[in-house]
């Protein structure tokens, strides 16, 4: 269920919204394959008026679940606004949609919290990285001779004739 509110609620004071939202409906499932919103968005905001606008102010919250890009292990990310802040014109070429007197928030928040997605999720900030696994010394018995034409990732382009 949308983050929605009703206008007619506003005429005589301000509003508060407090509540959790599904995951599901947040339509964040295909922005990143190594993050996951598979937790409820929690949220505590205020609505209220002002000169031909609505001001939404308050908390959201939500916990993602992340995937390392250096070391491939999962962790969670919280996203957390504690000073979320929105205004929405009911006039102009920027005024908000409204739909039997309804605003939907969802949008709004859905944005913002795209904003607060991490660019490269990492565990740690020193994550080193996946484990250096060793198989076979290089030099060693059993170790295959490499031919000196595939030592090197350029050397099928050395042999172009241009």
């Amino acid at each position: 269920m949308p983050i929605t509110f009703n206008l007619r609620h506003l005429e005589e004071d301000s509003l508060q919204l407090v509540g959790e939202m599904p995951p599901a409906e947040l339509e964040l499932e295909t922005m990143d394959e190594l993050i996951k919103a598979t937790h409820p968005l929690v949220y505590d905001l205020e609505v209220q008026t002002l000169d031909n606008a609505i001001l939404v102010r308050g908390r959201v919250e939500l916990n993602l679940d992340c995937e390392c890009v250096r070391c491939l292990k999962p962790f969670s990310f919280p996203i957390e606004l504690p000073e979320w802040a929105c205004h929405l014109p009911m006039e102009g070429d920027d005024k908000v949609p409204v739909v039997n007197d309804c605003v939907d928030l969802t949008p709004h928040i859905r944005e913002d919290i795209v904003l607060a997605f991490p660019q490269h999720p990492l565990c740690k900030p020193d994550c080193s990285g996946l484990a250096k696994t060793q198989n076979k010394p290089e030099n060693g018995p059993g170790a295959a001779a490499k031919p000196e034409s595939s030592s090197s990732a350029w050397s099928a382009l050395d042999k172009l004739k241009l």
